[in-house]
């Protein structure tokens, strides 16, 4: 009994082979993008054998989801991962926001598609397009119930990722969106105002 002893404390003492913290630029900790799914964080970098073959995944949580990723680090590129946008795309996506909504005149079916195409993309620019085309005021028109999920998606996705850079909150993020997609239609709709009076000033 003693003679065993000895063995299992040497057993105890082995070094664990430590995780990697890092991987083709990304580490673990770390707030990403993954197309299909948002806003995600790095939890750790681990290896799995699959099938006989070692693989590495890296463990990505969504919180808001509640759902855990395992992506293999080697398929980043064809998953479309990348790092937060800077601040330079997230001001253009910003200023976005306050351009013309621009609706194509083709069945909703199409645009629907579309927009979900957008939206999956990862491109927060092209997610900030979104908002904004299906953005409605409350002087607007009521959205059909299609419209509203996609517009919601695309608010979610853009507001995560907007709060993931601007360490702030989620709902603060969608409430500077809102004031942003507020003004702009205030400020639109009396440009539009002015020129209709101008028009009729200058027919009379």
């Amino acid at each position: 009994m003693s003679a065993a002893a000895p063995k299992k404390a040497k057993r105890e003492n082995m070094p664990q082979k430590k995780k990697p913290q890092q991987r083709h630029g990304f580490r673990t900790g770390e707030y990403i993008v993954y197309p299909a799914h948002g806003v995600g964080k790095i939890e750790a970098i681990e290896e799995q054998e699959i099938a006989g073959a070692s693989l590495e995944l890296f463990v990505i949580n969504f919180e808001q989801d509640k759902m855990t990723l395992r992506v293999p680090t080697a398929k980043l590129e064809s998953v479309g991962m990348r790092k937060l946008s800077e601040d330079k795309v997230v001001k253009k996506a910003l200023t976005t926001l306050k351009g013309k909504a621009r609706v194509k005149r083709t069945m909703w079916s199409r645009r629907a598609q579309e927009y979900e195409a957008k939206i999956n993309s990862g491109d927060l620019i092209a997610i900030a397009e979104v908002v904004r085309d299906l953005y409605r005021s409350e002087a607007q028109p009521e959205q059909s119930y299609s419209e509203r999920q996609l517009y919601e998606a695309a608010l979610d996705r853009m507001a995560r990722e907007l709060a993931a850079v601007e360490k702030i909150e989620n709902d603060d993020a969608v409430a500077k969106i809102d004031d942003i997609l507020a003004k702009s239609a205030k400020s639109l709709k009396a440009a539009q105002e002015a020129a209709v009076e101008e028009e009729q000033t200058e027919a009379a």
